[in-house]
């Protein structure tokens, strides 16, 4: 699964999932322009929705964690969470600093969903500690990606890297012969979704006119 070549992830324009600005015109338009409707601040507030929108559809579908053979905790959903956040980041870096300021957008988004997620685990009065060491695990997962996407990384560093952030739940390092072949599954994924990410054009991705690839509700 997933040796198939990278393709741009951009939807159709008569695609149902699209999400395009509304074109008003006239006296609403006029109106709207007047209430910064149409500044580059709040057309990126919602591209930044919609982009949000597209990874938490990718990680909360039940097929992600059939097709990894993974448990719905948590835990792991934060993982994958942090995980497509990185992704998405990383393409709109491509873009410069018009990308970068994007994606802080996006991580504003991110951190109140996550403030809410962790509200709803029931841990309310530990707030503060968790948001704090959720921080440090997002941006400790994000450098640890990179790292191991450097030239000079090893072939298997990715793989080793998704195993100890989203698999491992016992402070093992590295898998065993079992679970070597997920990990290796979806490190395929990790590098099919960047290929496709940097081949998606630009006006897709700011406006989240984008879906990650769909993914079979069955195990590998």
């Amino acid at each position: 699964m997933f040796w198939s070549k990278p393709c741009s992830l951009a939807l159709p324009k008569d695609s149902p999932l699209r999400i395009d600005e509304p074109d008003y015109v006239g006296i609403r338009r006029f109106i709207l322009k007047m209430m910064m409707f149409y500044s580059k601040q709040s057309m990126s507030i919602r591209g930044a929705n919609v982009i949000y929108k597209r990874i938490i559809a990718q990680v909360d579908k039940p097929a992600i964690y059939d097709v990894f053979n993974l448990e719905k905790t948590f835990k792991i959903t934060y993982s994958l969470l942090v995980l497509h956040m990185w992704l998405v980041l990383r393409r709109l870096k491509e873009d410069g600093q018009e990308g970068v300021d994007l994606g802080q957008y996006v991580y504003e988004i991110y951190n109140h969903d996550v403030e809410l997620r962790v509200s709803k685990a029931g841990v309310n009065l530990l707030l503060a500690k968790w948001m704090k060491e959720l921080e440090r695990i997002f941006y400790g997962n994000v450098v640890a990606y990179d790292a191991a996407l450097l030239p000079e990384a090893k072939p298997n560093d990715l793989q080793i890297k998704l195993w100890r952030n989203v698999f491992s739940d016992d402070g093992t390092t590295t898998p065993d012969n079992t679970d070597l072949k997920t990990a290796q599954a979806m490190a395929r994924y990790v590098r099919r979704e960047l290929g496709s990410l940097s081949l998606t054009d630009k006006e897709s991705i700011f406006s989240g006119n984008f879906s990650f690839t769909p993914l079979e509700n069955k195990p590998l």
